[in-house]
């Protein structure tokens, strides 16, 4: 009887695969036919194209295993349909030959225009077995380890059968050549020239298309034991061809027997054997031959042309090899495999015999050596052959001392993180050949741009922080002379600095060599007319584009095309100054602002709806190319791909799809002269086979970072080397460090990235997605199958997300209907998608709205209808009380939270219930297993450390450490563990797996090791900082001898770089993976506080599950985090805080406003970067602003604090050992407080404190450490007004600014604090903060450009998306440097400035400053109130007057915004209201977001106003370049270091 929980359970029949090895019966579910069949078992790796292979005859009596493990998606085409020579067009033969088939996880919809019957229905039409369910990954393995093992399949197993070998048929013992060959001889062609002779030993029917169709032979195909010398059909032949086939070669004597005379022909005729027929030419020729362990059966075997030293990949499907050794004489190898060095081919050195192991013609797989095909055919038609040489390149290579590396600079969106990862791998390459490297890059918070002695070997030698801009590069190459420059790893930003100086000449001059990918290539690929004609000249097309220097030439473009059209600016990184246009008038809007950031716009053909995928592909200067990674969009083109869903490898392609772009990639990339590494983008139509190319970048970009995790292959390291001369067949593969790195990755998992949006962090902002980039990070998500890691992700990308959900999500506007939602691209339609398909609207119905494919559809609505069946259950109970550890399974193979099942069951949304669930799944048996990533599918061992957890497996590839026997699961009070402080034990108690109690010695703890959260996404106000954070403990950590374990799912970052931790977990930073890891591991303890935020949070419910947190304890951190019992410990201590009062009713908060007097701030507690901070001036924004704050906190207090007007802010970061501090140092903030400290302007040291200020800020901070016993690192912001120093925060945790100043003051503050966590002896640094003679200032970096519509203002809550920093002598000079870093432009080509200030006192503040601006020469202009000010009586600035918008209209020749759409202003200086947001728009508002779409310089704080004019007063631009160490060993007076 049905209980409503069936899709809980796994479809299909149960079925058993034995092994003869002895092994354990592996269990599964059929989808295939009701039988059962025995066979050799054996695995392929390839990860598209199942219907050819399960049609090659080559695995007759074989059970195949295939590596990759989402088989089935796009069904199966038709058998019906013919090609021209009459054979089925889109399989190798007419039946499927294969025994029986497993596989991982079968897709029972499947998606396809070519599609005809699903992959199951194909199977049982054929008879043929098939199971899934099967952890393929341990099954491989168990082959590579054993060779190939018997097996036999059995569906719906009755009795217990007992493993005896009478079940098992070796089908090697029979003739499997004479079952699948011709049993007549049949002609294809015929008529055509010359005539070929084919013996079939199981031919495939695309090597018979080949010699027909594209070389026009006449084919006599013949059976295997046809008698050559009596050639009874009389046949005339000048040529011979053998085929290839399955089982031993020794089966075949009268094929041996008829090559034997073919050979020994007075005149001989030329042979050409593939596979089986290498080996049959072998021993017709005396060699001899044998069976390997486990054959070589793929797509992607590097076999080596021993003529050139070339490495091509190809396709093989054999278990026996020609064994070189044996060869007789004039018969020499012709190829090896790079991999195992086994004989791939064979040639006679004076008559015209070759053969080769592996498939030219390959189908599946890719065409790289069909060459071969066309070498035959020469040979036959007595063609000369071209002379095959060695380039000669490894001898001419030139050597390089010195190069020069272009950083990125700040992070800002479409340009974030994940240069920072291929700079730092780049370093590494560099370093590794002996090479020195300089580095230019302002960005201080990265882990490029770290330089600790202790780490000499990874980082750069000479890093200068200095804008990267053309003249002060050259200045650096002047300075140091370098012979090299990589302009390819810093993003758009390094490669325009080198484009502009090879232009201009400056760099030839120079004698600097551009290493990599050279300029006019770059240049190709940049300008669109250039690409476009390139293109052409090898038949291949771009979307029909063109570009236009001016708005008359734009509408022409775009009627010629018809609308709607892409816009976009032409060289601009992530599609910037980009949209859509569906008439004449739009049109005009866009050109206009996107001439603004380029003199050259273009206009593209509207391909929405069609597939986007793109390859990454690598080649060398010897011309080998290989493509590394593809990956498909789960949305359609028309949103950039920084904003898509991306799954890596593609779900939707076919074998045919998949090679034709590859082989189209390969094409384009030889063409452009591309060395080193860059990716193509294709739209591919939906319907039919027709694709054209989008783009080619000829640089490292976002995807780039996100391939090399994805796949194992560092693609930045080995671009490196490639730029250095090398080629790829000489590098070694990083994860196996045993085959070479000329390979392309196999992979059996699925990776999906999802983009982290910070839309609602801005007003006025649309979230509307399309081709011009928005989101601030990424995740990855690793698992085996596509429910587990889109749900994965989501709980990546949004930490209070349990997984996908659509209505549970609270994302959904409820005030927008559904449809709209749909078809609208936006940060959340991804879950308004889940919400229709939980709502019951069918995959049709969604796909006609979203155009997603119904692949990822169907995937989505298995999601929602295993959601709707828990719903249904009322508790656990019920939910497992029928088939509970298969339901529990399903559950978790579908990416399924613990905390998610709770939440459906109706338990109350705390932890208790999330370790209900967990407790029951323990008990059910159902754990995560731990895999590897190892490149090459376990094809081979690998020697890696780079993991993933998954439910889709039964045994870990890990033998964990000898582990101490856990505690037998008791329930132990938390309270007794953590601190006295404690009043009662918890409210409920908790069961945890404790490991054998604290490590009796420290040997003990560094064995254990220590496990580190990562930061997670990147996003505003979480950053790259805490990735150097993270980074830097790691590397202390392996220093000190402790084992270093890593958790984190951000591929942009170092951190998740296999080479820096011993281990590294790609995985969620939840409670529920944490634990799953810590139990695994039994670590000596966790580093939650080099994280930021998200492992911050854990810290409490971690320790109440019983794990150790090192450094301070997690009830400290609550005490700090929870605004209440802070505010209650300031009082107790005695020190100052502005006025609070914690909320529990509007009125209250009314009150205690009314009594303090506005403005007030919002806060809640345990939040970043200030969400929901808002300063309220008056009592309808204090109503306003507190119910988004309560939103946001949920159960979490809510408090109101006096606003203080015109303070300073003051940052206070140290390192402290059980609440006495180590070390610190105390910044100051330019701007007054009211802007976060996360977009202020920060100085180091502090040069305008007074001294008795930096006293009491101490005082403050030693007593606060004492009272939260800290230990580790933290930070204190202070306000001070006059002598008056109160405090506003204190974070338990490393903050933004530790990288700024470990770098500053040259002293890794994380080093220290993670050897006072573990417990080790610390040593505080010296430093004196008042004798250092230089100057470090830090400025934010905005991406408002990108941001349509959001107000470019500064308050409470953090906007910036990056942050650099720059050294000087004095603030001014440091400043100046850091505020160009940002991409400031100062105010030089017309030397006009745009003066509009809204009150009173800052227009006095601002005077002294508008009189420098005056007596520079800048031209003034002014907004009418500002202008009427200025020019008054004794001030006389005579500003020229400009009036304000009205209506939000540009009023004629004489208004502001008129003058910024010209361009006859440089500068603005907007000085508003200050931190208070309002929502209507202003016409100041409009002036800011005029200036920023315009592309004019904007500044908006009075104090940073003001500094730059002085700066400009006293040349500070004029600076020398100086790299940090010059600062560092600047003589200090009366200490010395």
């Amino acid at each position: 009887d049905s209980d409503g929980l069936e899709c809980l359970d796994f479809k299909g029949d149960p079925a058993i695969l034995y092994l003869a090895d002895g092994s354990l019966p592996i269990r599964g579910y059929s989808f295939g036919a009701d039988q059962s069949i025995s066979g050799e078992v054996v695995f392929n790796t390839g990860m598209v194209g199942y219907p050819e292979a399960l049609t090659d005859p080559s695995y007759r009596g074989q059970i195949l295993v295939l590596t990759y493990p989402l088989i089935g998606n796009y069904g199966v085409p038709d058998e019906s349909i013919l090609d021209s020579l009459g054979l089925p067009a889109y399989f190798e033969s007419s039946s499927i030959h294969i025994s029986g088939l497993v596989v991982s996880s079968y897709s029972w919809e499947h998606s396809h225009w070519a599609a005809q019957k699903t992959l199951s229905k194909w199977l049982k039409d054929n008879n043929v077995p098939a199971i899934y369910g099967v952890d393929t990954r341990a099954l491989t393995k168990n082959l590579r380890e054993h060779g190939s093992i018997l097996g036999r399949l059995v569906v719906n197993p009755t009795l217990k059968e007992e493993i005896t070998p009478a079940l098992f048929d070796d089908p090697n013992q029979r003739n499997l050549v004479k079952e699948v060959s011709t049993k007549s001889v049949v002609v294809y062609g015929r008529g055509n020239s010359p005539k070929i002779i084919a013996y079939d030993c199981g031919v495939k029917y695309n090597i018979i298309r080949y010699l027909v169709q594209t070389h026009k032979v006449e084919l006599h195909v013949v059976p295997f034991d046809y008698d050559l010398q009596k050639n009874p059909e009389n046949i005339e032949w000048q040529g011979l061809f053998i085929s290839n086939g399955p089982g031993d070669p020794t089966m075949c004597p009268q094929t041996i027997k008829s090559l034997q005379y073919a050979l020994k022909m007075e005149n001989p005729r030329p042979i050409f054997g593939i596979c089986l027929g290498n080996q049959l030419l072998a021993l017709a020729s005396g060699a001899k031959t044998f069976k390997l362990k486990y054959g070589n059966r793929g797509m992607n075997q590097p076999c080596i042309d021993l003529r050139t030293g070339r490495c091509y990949i190809t396709p093989q499907n054999h278990g026996y090899a020609v064994d070189s050794d044996t060869l007789s004489e004039g018969w020499k190898p012709l190829f090896i495999n790079a991999n195992d060095l086994t004989n791939e081919g064979i040639v006679h050195t004076n008559k015209p015999f070759f053969s080769v192991q592996f498939h030219p013609e390959a189908c599946g797989g890719p065409l790289d050596t069909a060459f071969l095909f066309e070498k035959f055919i020469g040979h036959v038609g007595n063609i000369p052959q071209p002379l095959v040489l060695q380039d000669g390149k490894a001898y001419t290579r030139q050597v390089y001392k010195k190069v020069l590396l272009v950083g990125s600079g700040g992070l800002s969106i479409g340009q974030a993180g994940e240069f920072d990862y291929s700079g730092s791998q780049c370093i590494k390459a560099l370093k590794e050949e002996g090479i020195e490297v300089i580095l230019i890059n302002p960005n201080i918070a990265t882990v490029q741009t770290s330089q600790e002695a202790k780490e000499a070997n990874r980082g750069a030698d000479r890093v200068y922080f200095l804008p990267i801009r053309p003249s002060v590069v050259m200045d650096i190459i002047k300075k140091e002379k370098p012979d090299g420059i990589i302009v390819s790893m810093g993003g758009q930003t390094a490669l325009n600095v080198g484009v502009e100086l090879w232009k201009t000449g400056q760099l030839q001059a120079a004698g600097v060599d551009v290493l990599g990918t050279q300029i006019p290539v770059i240049e190709a690929t940049e300008d669109r007319e250039i690409f476009s004609a390139k293109l052409k000249e090898i038949d291949e097309t771009i979307a029909l584009s063109y570009s236009a220097t001016n708005i008359k030439e734009a509408l022409e473009a775009a009627n010629k095309i018809g609308y709607p059209v892409l816009v976009r600016a032409a060289f601009a990184l992530g599609g910037l100054g980009s949209g859509f246009a569906a008439n004449d008038e739009e049109m005009k809007n866009l050109a206009a602002k996107a001439f603004a950031s380029s003199d050259q716009i273009l206009i593209d053909q509207d391909l929405r709806g069609w597939k986007e995928l793109e390859y990454e592909v690598v080649r060398d200067s010897s011309d080998n190319c290989i493509t590394v990674c593809n990956m498909e969009n789960f949305d359609p083109l028309g949103i950039h791909t920084g904003d898509s869903i991306v799954v890596a490898p593609s779900q939707t392609l076919t074998n045919r799809e998949y090679f034709m772009l590859r082989r189209t990639a390969l094409k384009v990339v030889r063409h452009l002269g591309i060395v080193g590494e860059c990716n193509i983008q294709y739209a591919l139509n939906p319907e039919s086979e027709k694709y054209c190319i989008i783009e080619v970048n000829a640089r490292l970009s976002r995807s780039s970072a996100l391939a090399s995790k994805a796949t194992g292959y560092p693609l930045a390291y080995v671009a490196t080397k490639l730029s250095l001369g090398k080629d790829l067949v000489s590098i070694r593969n990083s994860v196996t460090k045993t085959t070479t790195a000329c390979f392309e990755p196999s992979l059996d998992y699925c990776v999906l990235k999802m983009p982290r949006w910070d839309l609602r962090k801005f007003q006025h902002v649309s979230t509307e997605l399309g081709s011009s980039m928005l989101s601030v990070g990424e995740v990855m998500a690793i698992g085996r199958t596509f429910e587990e890691v889109i749900q994965k992700a989501c709980r990546m990308v949004n930490p209070a997300l349990a997984g996908l959900d659509g209505e549970d999500s609270n994302l959904i506007e409820d005030d927008i209907d559904l449809e709209t939602q749909l078809k609208t691209a936006t940060d959340t339609r991804l879950f308004a998608v889940q919400t229709a398909l939980e709502k019951g609207w069918t995959v049709d119905a969604v796909h006609a709205a979203t155009k997603i494919d119904r692949w990822f559809l169907t995937k989505l609505a298995n999601i929602a209808q295993m959601r709707s069946a828990v719903k249904k259950c009322r508790n656990l109970q019920e939910l497992t009380k029928t088939n509970g550890v298969e339901r529990m399974r399903s559950l978790k193979l579908a990416g399924f939270s613990d905390k998610q099942i709770a939440c459906y069951l109706g338990l109350p949304n705390d932890l208790s219930s999330e370790c209900r669930v967990r407790d029951k799944r323990k008990a059910l048996g159902v754990l995560p297993c731990v895999k590897q990533i190892d490149t090459l599918a376990a094809e081979y061992p690998a020697q890696t450390n780079y993991l993933y957890m998954t439910y889709a497996g039964q045994e870990d590839d890990l033998e964990f450490s000898e582990r101490p026997t856990p505690i037998t699961p008791s329930y132990q009070s938390s309270s007794s563990r953590l601190t006295d402080s404690l009043d009662s034990p918890s409210e409920f108690q908790r069961r945890a797996r404790r490991y054998g109690s604290v490590p009796k010695t420290m040997q003990e703890a560094k064995e254990r090791g220590v496990m580190v959260l990562g930061c997670g996404a990147y996003c505003i106000g979480s950053s790259v900082e805490f990735d150097w954070c993270a980074v830097s403990c790691v590397r202390q950590l392996r220093r000190d001898g402790f084992k270093s374990i890593i958790i984190n799912y951000n591929p942009e970052t170092v951190s998740t770089d296999y080479d820096e931790s011993d281990q590294l977990f790609f995985e969620e930073l939840s409670l529920e993976r944490v634990l799953d890891i810590y139990e695994r591991e039994g670590p000596y303890g966790i580093v939650v506080s080099v994280g930021g935020q998200i492992p911050n949070n854990l810290s409490g419910p971690l320790a109440e599950c019983g794990a150790t947190i090192l450094g301070t304890s997690a009830s400290d951190i609550e005490r700090a985090e929870d605004r209440r019992q802070f505010s209650d410990m300031l009082d107790n201590l005695g020190l100052k805080q502005p006025a609070w009062s914690v909320l529990t009713s509007k009125d209250e908060a009314h009150d205690f406003a009314k009594k303090v007097g506005f403005p007030v701030l919002v806060r809640p507690s345990f939040v970043l970067s200030g969400a929901a901070m808002r300063v309220a001036s008056s009592e309808t924004q204090l109503r306003n602003f507190l119910a988004l704050a309560a939103d946001v906190a949920a159960d979490k207090p809510v408090v109101v604090t006096k606003f203080i007007v015109n303070a300073k802010e003051i940052e206070f970061d140290a390192v402290a050992y059980n609440g006495t501090i180590l070390n610190y140092a105390i910044g100051e903030h330019l701007e007054n407080a009211g802007v976060h400290s996360g977009d202020a302007t920060v100085i180091l040291p502090a040069q305008k404190l007074y001294v008795n200020t930096i006293r009491q800020v101490k005082k403050s901070a030693s007593a606060i450490a004492k009272a939260l016993r800290i230990t580790g690192p933290f930070n204190i912001q202070f306000m001070a007004k006059g002598n008056d120093v109160q405090c506003i925060e204190c974070n338990l945790r490393a903050s933004r600014t530790f990288p700024f100043v470990s770098k500053t003051l040259n002293a890794n503050f994380i080093s220290l604090a993670t050897q006072a966590m573990c417990g080790l002896d610390v040593t505080p640094y010296r430093i004196s903060l008042l004798d250092i003679d230089y100057v470090c200032v830090k400025a934010p970096m905005f991406s408002f450009t990108r941001l349509r519509g959001a107000d470019p203002t500064l308050g409470v809550e953090m906007a910036s998306t990056g942050e650099v920093a720059c050294f000087g002598e004095d603030t001014h000079e440091a400043f100046l440097q850091s505020l160009l870093s940002t991409g400031f432009k100062l105010p030089e080509k017309n030397r006009s400035i745009l003066f509009s200030v809204s009150s009173e006192s800052f227009l006095f503040e601002f005077l002294p400053a508008a009189k420098i601006f005056k007596d520079l020469g800048y031209t003034c202009y002014g907004t009418p109130g500002t202008a009427e000010w200025y020019n008054r009586e004794g001030r006389d600035l005579g500003l020229i007057s400009l009036h304000k918008p009205v209506n939000g209209e540009d009023n004629g020749e004489n208004s502001a915004m008129d003058a910024l759409k010209a361009g006859r202003i440089d500068m603005v200086i907007n000085i508003s209201e200050g931190a208070t947001r309002k929502e209507q728009i202003t016409d100041g508002y409009l002036i800011r977001r005029a200036a920023v779409d315009f592309g004019v310089s904007l500044i908006t704080n009075v104090k940073c106003a003001t500094m730059l004019a002085e700066c400009l007063e006293r040349q500070s631009d004029k600076a020398v370049p100086r790299h940090i160490g010059e600062f560092y060993i600047k003589p200090t007076i009366g200490w010395q270091k």
